[in-house]
């Protein structure tokens, strides 16, 4: 009995350091190590007015859906130059913790937001609507089903930073 016993707690020991050395890593080395990094979902990007719909998670928001949905989020608005709007966002954007840029167009930006700690990371699109002088939105988790509130919050931090003079 005692054997089993060292012998159990010999392993869970032994599981506890390797996730301590993963999550040390992962926090202090600042690489993501893909453990809760997921995949990049198909279906990005901005076609016909629309973002890729959200599933029925509640860990993602979106401009281009109906306003009645659950995961409407009004779009960013701005006055004057779409050009000025433009370039303040994608600073707002790289401004942020954890944000990656992977694409920047004269009309779409595609960020990744990587979370300190266990890397859970997020996909968040704008796209350019000159014709509306506004700036469409979807921020969404890849993993998971809650995100307490996360994407919502980094679209209005950006929305403040963008509507500032």
């Amino acid at each position: 009995m005692r054997k089993i016993l060292k012998s159990t707690l010999l392993s869970l020991l032994s599981v506890s350091l390797l996730a301590a050395g993963v999550l040390t890593m992962e926090y202090f080395g600042g690489q993501p190590m893909g453990i809760f990094a997921g995949t990049r979902p198909d279906g990005l990007g901005y076609r016909n007015g629309q973002f890729k719909a959200p599933s029925w998670k509640p860990n993602t928001v979106s401009s281009t859906v109906a306003k009645d949905d659950s995961h409407y989020i009004a779009p960013l608005s701005f006055t004057g130059s779409a050009d000025a709007a433009w370039k303040k966002l994608e600073a707002a954007v790289r401004a942020q913790q954890g944000a990656t840029v992977i694409s920047a167009q004269a009309d779409y930006i595609y960020a990744e937001f990587k979370t300190p700690g266990l890397g859970f990371v997020d996909d968040v699109e704008f796209a350019l609507d000159t014709t509306n002088n506004v700036i469409h939105v979807r921020s969404g988790s890849r993993l998971g089903v809650r995100d307490f509130g996360v994407n919502r919050k980094r679209i209005e931090t950006i929305r403040r930073a963008v509507s500032s003079t």
